[in-house]
């Protein structure tokens, strides 16, 4: 994204800080892109130099970034998700206090303009599977409990089926897609996923079916990694990209 703001949109705006907890990780950034005094000591040094916050950390920390953000009137771009999905009436609450806006991506799946359309009716049901290489679900706690063994898996496993704010709290960092059908739906109790462990496919895969009073959406998404951070798929980096071209120009397309 920072990359992004330097190359692609410099005629519209500009970097104005980077920050992370790992100092020298801001620093490096900055030294490859070439930009001067954008490293920032500080969360709130950043918030303060900046217009629009664009939020790239992880789900436990996504909260308190953006709480922060808006209470100080900054617009923010969230891409942890999941790490928002129950405190949603509170963002809501608090960008109109402090008349700021949150934007939230459609990250690694199509169809959010879709369900945007069909939640003004009634939805009957969402479901997501997803299915993943075994090496993508590394460190995960409920698998460790279960005695999952991923690197002896030879065959499709289903690793977890049931509600997404179950998904949410057990695979923080592999189901933001769960995260974001669910503020955009039916919230995370109705929504169900399942998530598959493949070891045959190098590809995220996210199959999500719609059903509604206006009719049966189903899509189906398979991801690349993106080349600079394979925790991330390339869709759901260009997401955040196409959001920020939203924000800068006139002419909005989608719903």
């Amino acid at each position: 994204m920072a990359k992004a703001i330097v190359k692609e949109f410099s005629a519209q705006t500009k970097l104005a800080a980077l920050y992370d907890i790992n100092k020298n990780r801001a620093w490096g950034l900055a030294r490859r892109l070439k930009v001067k005094n954008v490293a920032s000591p500080s969360l709130d040094y950043l918030i303060r130099k900046s217009d629009l916050v664009i939020e790239a950390a992880e789900a436990k920390s996504c909260f308190s970034i953006a709480r922060r953000a808006l209470n100080k009137g900054r617009d923010i771009i969230i891409m942890s998700v999941g790490g928002i999905v129950a405190h949603k009436d509170q963002l809501n609450l608090l960008a109109k206090r402090n008349q700021a806006r949150v934007y939230i991506p459609s990250g690694a799946i199509c169809g959010i303009d879709a369900l945007k359309a069909v939640s003004q009716k009634s939805i009957k049901r969402i479901t997501l599977t997803t299915r993943k290489n075994p090496r993508s679900f590394g460190n995960i706690d409920y698998l460790k409990r279960k005695g999952i063994r991923l690197d002896r898996i030879a065959r499709d496993v289903v690793l977890f089926s049931g509600n997404a704010r179950k998904a949410i709290r057990l695979f923080p960092q592999n189901i933001n897609v769960a995260a974001l059908l669910s503020i955009a739906g039916i919230g995370q109790i109705k929504t169900k996923v399942k998530i598959v462990a493949s070891p045959k496919i190098k590809r995220n895969i996210h199959e999500v079916c719609i059903e509604s009073d206006a009719g049966r959406i189903m899509t189906r998404v398979e991801n690349i990694v993106h080349p600079d951070n394979p925790k991330t798929s390339f869709l759901a980096v260009l997401s955040v990209v196409a959001t920020l071209r939203q924000i800068l120009e006139p002419i909005k397309i989608g719903t």
